[in-house]
């Protein structure tokens, strides 16, 4: 499965990058647990990528590294175009080709807070 792991946060990837907001609805399982957000849906993953890309124009997550074991993908990352280029580590998890947990850590959060 990891093949098929690495392909869905490469979409989810993807998909935030450009905007693309009604991705969401095929890239996160119904019952998307977002850890960091504390919540469960797809809506609030939503509407999370439209504040911060809202806030941060021309805001890009890259990428910089992906190891996958089975469900599970773990994606170390830069945040483009945000002061001070914030790095993420995400774990996530897919089931059926669809993320369907996250959890993060990084700096981001103290971005968000001070911007």
């Amino acid at each position: 499965m990891s093949a098929e792991a690495i392909a869905a946060v490469e979409r989810m990837f993807a998909a935030a990058n450009r905007g693309d907001y009604q991705a969401a609805d095929d890239i996160f399982a119904p019952d998307f647990h977002s850890h960091p957000l504390g919540t469960t849906g797809i809506e609030p993953i939503r509407n999370s990528w439209r504040e911060m890309f809202t806030r941060f124009p021309g805001l890009r997550v890259v990428p910089q590294r992906m190891l996958s074991d089975g469900d599970r993908v773990a994606v170390w990352s830069k945040i483009e175009n945000m002061p001070g280029t914030p790095e993420l580590m995400e774990l996530i998890r897919v089931a059926d080709g669809r993320i369907a947990e996250v959890w993060a850590l990084g700096t981001i959060r103290q971005k968000l807070k001070a911007g």
